[in-house]
C-alpha cells in the first residue's frame, strides 16, 4: 500500500468512525486537516476570507451530519468534502445574487381575512390531493427535495438512483403538480 492509499484509508476510517460512533476525535483529525484547505479552496474560487471561514465551518458541519451518506466506492474523502465545499460556494453565490429585502415595512402585518384564509385553504387541500395522485416513485422524491430539503445529490445518494432519474423524476412531478393547481 503506497502513502495515498494509506492517507485514504485513515480518512475513510475517520469518517466511519464519525458515522458509527460519533467519534469527536476523528472529527477533529478531520477538521484540522481539510477546514483549513477547503477555506483555501474557497479563497482561491473567489470568496473573501470571512465567508470563506464561514462556508468552511458549514462543510464540516455537513460531514459531521451526513457521514452516513459518504461511499468509498463512488469517491474518495477528499472529494466527497471538496464536493460539498464546491456547492456550498454555488449556494453562497446564489445568496449573493438574491439578497433577502433589506426594506422591511413596519407596521401591523396584514391579517389575511376569512376569505383569504379560506383559499390558501382549499389551495393546501388541493396541492395534498395532487401530491397523493402522483406516481409513488415521483412524490418520495418531491417529499425528499422540497419537505426534507435535500438536494438532488443527496437525494442520488440516499437512494442510489442516478442524478439524471432524480432531476427527470422531480421534474415530471413539478410538471403534473402545475397542470394539477391550474
Amino acid at each position: 500500500m503506497n502513502e495515498r492509499q494509506a492517507t485514504d484509508t485513515r480518512w475513510v476510517t475517520c469518517v466511519t468512525r464519525i458515522r458509527d460512533e460519533r467519534d469527536q476525535t476523528a472529527f477533529a483529525r478531520l477538521f484540522a486537516h481539510f477546514a483549513p484547505r477547503v477555506k483555501a479552496f474557497l479563497m482561491k474560487s473567489g470568496a473573501d476570507a470571512a465567508l470563506a471561514e464561514e462556508c468552511a465551518q458549514e462543510v464540516m458541519a455537513t460531514v459531521w451530519r451526513k457521514a452516513h451518506l459518504f461511499d468509498p466506492e463512488r469517491a474518495s474523502v477528499a472529494t466527497w468534502i471538496f464536493t460539498i465545499a464546491r456547492n456550498r460556494r454555488i449556494d453562497a453565490l446564489r445568496k449573493q445574487r438574491h439578497p433577502e429585502p433589506e426594506d422591511l415595512t413596519w407596521g401591523p402585518e396584514h391579517e389575511p381575512d376569512q376569505a383569504e384564509t379560506l383559499a390558501l385553504q382549499q389551495e393546501s387541500e388541493q396541492l395534498g390531493r395532487a401530491l397523493q395522485a402522483l406516481p409513488e416513485a415521483q412524490r418520495v422524491l418531491i417529499e425528499r427535495a422540497y419537505f426534507g430539503e435535500l438536494s438532488h445529490r443527496e437525494i442520488a445518494a440516499e437512494t442510489g438512483l442516478p442524478l439524471g432519474t432524480i432531476k427527470s423524476r422531480i421534474r415530471l412531478a413539478l410538471e403534473r403538480l402545475r397542470q394539477e393547481m391550474t
